[in-house]
Formats: structure tokens, sequence, C-alpha cells
């Protein structure tokens, strides 16, 4: 990792209940939670949990909205308008992912083969939503 190219360093998703959305990242997706103990004693204004070295996702209360005031409008386009998000992963760790969420319940899409990515083509995709309806996208590409 280097501090002198440009990447994702994080993405703000609003949840209803920031726990328990860390709780269902970190259970049914596998990624590691951050700050949750602080957030919960008041300490720190919302959890995150980590994607990779390099980027989180911030889980933000959904009252929060409100308080968007760094530009005109983006309290009213809070949370709009995102299709989905895609996490890119290792077939190992793509297969886990299916299965990890399918034991929680959480409905997933048929699988997709070949759709273009920031990689080219991935091998395999799926799709699932999180509790709080946020769109994800899992895949793998041959390496």
């Amino acid at each position: 990792m280097t501090n002198n190219s440009t990447r994702l360093d994080h993405i703000v998703l609003w949840v209803a209940d920031p726990v328990a959305a860390a709780r269902f990242y970190e259970t049914a997706v596998g990624l590691e939670p951050i700050g949750v103990a602080e957030f919960a004693e008041g300490k720190a204004a919302f959890p995150s949990v980590r994607v990779n070295e390099e980027t989180i996702l911030d889980l933000a209360p959904l009252t929060f909205a409100a308080r968007m005031k760094m530009l005109p409008g983006a309290a009213e386009s809070a949370g709009h308008p995102v299709n989905h998000l895609c996490l890119a992963l290792p077939a190992d760790a793509f297969d886990a992912l299916r299965a990890s969420l399918e034991e929680h319940g959480v409905a997933v899409s048929a699988t997709d083969h070949d759709l273009a990515g920031a990689r080219g083509n991935a091998t395999s995709s799926f799709y699932f939503r999180d509790p709080d309806g946020n769109v994800f996208e899992a895949r793998h590409y041959d390496d």
C-alpha cells in the first residue's frame, strides 16, 4: 500500500441499526468490524467494517442523513442513487461467502458468468442484499 496513488478509501452505507449491520457484515459476509464497542458506548459516530487493508465500509445511522450539510441537497440525496457495490474475492472466499450468506438465510441471486468489471470479465458473480436493502455483487476473477 502506498499513500501516493488514487484508490477507493471508504463507502458510507446508511443503516437502521449500525451494531446489527456490523454483526451482519462480520458473521454473514466475513468482514472485520471496527469501532463497534466505541459506537455502542457513544464514543464514535458510527462503526465500520474492513473490506481490505485499504478500504472500509462506514455504517452510518440513517438518522444522520439530516446532518449532511456539506453540499446543497446532500441530505435529500443520502442513500441515493447507488445501484450496488461489488466485492471482488478469491475463488475460495467467493464460494465461502455464498455458503455463509445462505447459512444466514440471506437470499442470493443465480450465478452469472463473464460480467465486465474493473479487472476485465469476472469468472462468476452473484448478488445479495444486506438487512438495510443495500445491494452487493460478489465476484471472482481467474488469476
